[in-house]
């Protein structure tokens, strides 16, 4: 079965501005997100990838954009299983406003019960439930089309991330905002017919970021950044 590789989009402006974006549009990758983004050919450049999956939204089409120049012919394709995760009426919000919502606590201590408000709002196990499919899904697509051996990358979002791992290494949901996954870090897990093999996780290839940053929803006060934290300055 076949070798996935996951990167999470190059930081983005609503990274930097800590606003949950969900799928709000316009947000684009910052200045160090582009860098991030034109450093991914040079990061990857000995894997033989068959394939190239991305998310719809904007900031995963600007990561991948110079892998796909780097590497003409590449096959492309976009899916919206492994799109950002529908935070509803939470979407646009500053981060620091919703640490104080009493839904926050549930997202960080129990988030398969979470549900996300508002018409368009998600819960945190239908977001699972669909990048998982879509894994699998392409797994035996990409196997199909290129044999047992293929590698193939995925550019998605660190909830999305997250909770693909979660599923791979048999992880409970509740459990997933123990995993961390920065901007444009690259995670792998090799897939098999009898269970997942989770080969590396949130790889930056950079250790300045492990030093703590304080702040009210960061790691160091022991809560998960919801939608994935801005990284290293």
């Amino acid at each position: 079965m076949p070798t996935l590789i996951l990167v999470r989009h190059g930081r983005s402006t609503a990274n930097t501005s800590g606003v949950l974006a969900g799928w709000t549009e316009g947000v684009a990758l910052d200045e160090r997100g582009a860098a991030q983004a034109a450093a991914l050919p040079f990061r990857l450049a000995d894997l033989p990838l068959a394939a190239a999956v991305s998310s719809p939204l904007q900031r995963c089409r600007e990561t991948l954009r110079p892998l796909l120049d780097a590497r003409p012919g590449l096959a492309h394709h976009t899916d919206e299983r492994i799109g950002e995760c529908r935070y509803g009426d939470w979407s646009g919000r500053k981060l620091a406003e919703l640490s104080d919502e009493p839904l926050w606590s549930v997202v960080q201590n129990h988030p398969s019960a979470a549900e996300f408000p508002g018409p368009d709002g998600e819960s945190v196990r239908a977001m699972q439930a669909r990048a998982v499919d879509a894994v699998r899904d392409w797994n035996a697509r990409i196997e199909a089309e290129y044999g047992a051996d293929a590698v193939y990358l995925m550019c998605s979002h660190g909830d999305i991330i997250k909770s693909v791992v979660a599923d791979a290494l048999g992880l409970h949901l509740d459990h997933f905002q123990r995993l961390s996954v920065e901007p444009c870090s690259v995670t792998a897990i090799r897939y098999t017919p009898l269970r997942p093999f989770v080969l590396r996780l949130g790889d930056t290839g950079e250790f300045g970021g492990l030093a703590p940053e304080p702040g009210p929803a960061g790691t160091a006060s022991g809560d998960a950044e919801v939608g994935g934290a801005a990284g290293a300055p």
